[in-house]
């Protein structure tokens, strides 16, 4: 009975997420204005990598969240919520329609940055919860 609630609690929190990352994904891409470069999926990503960062450090140093919240938040939540397939998929659509360049800026600029938020998550929740 332990798994099934386990379950549940990261299927909600994964439908959570997922809601979210349709609404902020599509929001970020419309405000952006462009049909070439999917900002959204940055956006989500990254947003994503600072905040399992910034819990992360919350999780380890002082053990903050129950196991319960932590399913939800950490795997269902933010599992849904950041979008690494899609990310993969549309830098290959980049590539395939020949945009090189922007594949290029696509995948260095989410891995690297995504690396920089997740500290900067760290680094934030160091500070406040000193």
């Amino acid at each position: 009975m332990e798994t099934l609630i386990r379950l549940l609690v990261i299927g909600s929190g994964g439908f959570v997420g997922a809601i979210l990352r349709y609404l902020v994904s599509g929001w970020v891409q419309v405000w952006s204005g462009s049909i070439l470069f999917p900002f959204g999926t940055m956006a989500v990503n990254l947003i994503g990598c600072f905040v399992i960062g910034f819990l992360s450090f919350l999780v380890e140093s002082r053990g903050f969240l129950s196991v319960e919240t932590r399913s939800f938040l950490l795997i269902g939540l933010l599992g849904a919520f950041t979008t690494f397939s899609t990310f993969g998929n549309e830098t290959l659509t980049l590539v395939r329609n020949g945009r090189m360049d922007l594949a290029a800026i696509n995948a260095t600029s989410q891995v690297l940055i995504g690396l920089v938020m997740v500290w900067l998550g760290r680094v934030s929740a160091s500070g406040i919860w000193r």
